[in-house]
């Protein structure tokens, strides 16, 4: 088994910081995104949509997509329970995970990838205005973030989860495009400190 890795890349980061929470070592081969790494023929014929990581099992069976990977390890080795326990609290962090990625991750990643200058020869059409418009979308995402964890440790039940990993990844990657955490959000801020002092976050 190996684990094809893209260094702080968000994506990369939260399998490995997934694995770090759960103790489990895999080899990394590591891929220069930078440097295109991830379209030559050889990583194209194990993930033909050239995106990393990318999750190599010993039988050839080629894994990709992050939470695809987590979701893989979470069965071979369910504790700790990154994924909920029980009913509820296996949908409460499908909620919250999505909305970490769809409404914060993703968003962030647009800025970045339409409004940063080392993004153009990576992205095939950098649309300003679309990077922009994703700014008010990060800020408006961790207001409501801010009131949900009012008196909350971990987004989504009593114990960390993917959610927390996919948020912590986001709040950090919003360095690369300047964008400001809201002042007065201190929930969000309280929240993002004590996650960023897991031995994991240095994954």
């Amino acid at each position: 088994m190996k684990l094809y890795d893209g260094g702080r890349a968000p994506n990369p980061r939260r399998v490995r910081i997934f694995l770090a929470e759960k103790g489990i070592s895999v080899p990394l081969v590591p891929v220069d995104i930078m440097k295109g790494e991830h379209k030559t023929p050889a990583f194209t014929s194990l993930n033909p949509m050239q995106r990393i990581p990318s999750l190599v099992l010993d039988d050839g069976t080629v894994i990709s997509e992050s939470i695809a990977i987590c979701r893989y390890f979470e069965a071979l080795q369910p504790e700790p329970a990154l994924f909920g326990r029980g009913p509820a609290g296996c949908a409460l962090v499908e909620m919250w995970q999505r909305r970490m990625e769809l409404d914060l991750l993703l968003a962030v990643a647009a800025v970045f990838r339409h409004t940063h200058p080392s993004m153009v020869t990576l992205e095939a059409q950098q649309v300003a205005e679309w990077g922009e418009a994703n700014r008010s979308r990060v800020a408006s995402f961790l207001t409501f973030l801010d009131g949900h964890l009012e008196g909350r440790e971990f987004v989504a039940g009593d114990e960390f989860s993917v959610a927390d990993i996919t948020g912590l990844v986001a709040v950090d990657f919003m360095r690369l495009p300047r964008i400001p955490v809201p002042e007065g959000l201190a929930n969000v801020k309280r929240w993002h400190g004590a996650l960023a002092a897991r031995p994991s976050a240095k994954a």
